[in-house]
């Protein structure tokens, strides 16, 4: 590999904050920058100049092409973002890789958040070793990647929406919340908490408050638990994956993962018995990592 490989951009947009790195072929994260995610519409202005600020403290280390983590569906084949519930909705038509490739001034490449952290988490994380995959993060949305035979499972579309995914069916036909991230993310949380009438709250205020015994917000963690250890279960079933790897910023609490495993574990019947749940090796760092394996991971699709 000359130097010019070497070396890759690499950026990651979340509901709450947006990352960029630049990033060593074996995956170490060498520069890094973060700033919240903006609300206004002009905001993929903002990623365009967080990309610039890492490319310019590269010196010698120039990459040769970018990365960059979309939250939401993404049409691989024409390199764009679909949608994406937590962004503006005028994102998308700014998001695709021709745009990004002539706002940077070198080849970009598009993905959804979660495959690209699941190929971080494959191949340099908790699931190196292993060729099949599930990475599952739980933060502001719920999403996640599979890795099978250390290739990215997609189509010409990002594949596993789990997060979309209907679990309660009851729900669904009555029009209420219903899926697996309205019920079990950060967003979810939040939107329960003040249905419930206990205030304004974020989905951590939500967990502290249920720690200090609050019985409305222990309500609404035992049921986001509940929910998420379904999605794990029903990711288990659809891709039949070694290990699950499981991310965010919700997905890594120890307690919150403590519970969502077990509740796995307790229903023998939906998983196999050598299945291991574990939390992210690579943290909020998992999709950064995840853009210097990408072409590995995807045949230079994309």
């Amino acid at each position: 590999m000359s130097e010019a490989d070497a070396f890759v951009l690499a950026a990651d947009i979340g509901g709450t904050y947006m990352r960029a790195a630049l990033v060593h072929h074996t995956g170490q994260v060498l520069v890094r920058r973060t700033v919240p995610t903006p609300a206004h519409d002009d905001a993929p202005e903002a990623l365009v100049d967080l990309i610039r600020t890492v490319k310019e403290t590269s010196g010698q280390r120039a990459p040769w092409h970018a990365v960059v983590g979309l939250p939401g569906a993404v049409d691989y084949d024409a390199g764009r973002l679909l949608w994406a519930p937590h962004l503006p909705q005028t994102w998308p038509e700014q998001l695709s890789k021709d745009e990004l490739t002539s706002r940077l001034g070198l080849p970009v490449f598009v993905a959804n958040d979660a495959d690209l952290a699941a190929v971080g988490e494959a191949t340099f994380g908790a699931g190196v070793g292993t060729p099949d995959v599930a990475y599952l993060t739980i933060s502001t949305g719920i999403g996640a990647g599979i890795v099978c035979g250390s290739r990215l499972l997609r189509g010409h579309l990002s594949f596993a929406e789990v997060g979309h995914t209907v679990i309660d069916w009851q729900a669904w036909c009555a029009g209420r919340p219903s899926t697996l991230e309205q019920l079990g993310s950060g967003s979810g949380m939040a939107r329960q908490a003040a249905e419930a009438g206990i205030g304004d709250l974020d989905a951590r205020a939500v967990i502290e408050a249920a720690s200090l015994g609050d019985r409305r917000a222990r309500d609404i963690w035992n049921r986001a638990v509940a929910a998420c250890a379904a999605g794990v279960c029903n990711l288990v079933m659809m891709f039949s994956p070694t290990i699950v790897v499981v991310g965010g910023g919700i997905g890594q609490q120890e307690d919150f993962f403590a519970a969502v495993r077990a509740a796995v574990v307790g229903r023998a019947s939906h998983h196999p018995e050598d299945l291991s749940i574990v939390t992210s090796a690579l943290g909020d760092s998992a999709g950064l990592a995840g853009a210097a394996g990408w072409v590995a991971a995807t045949s230079c699709r994309g």
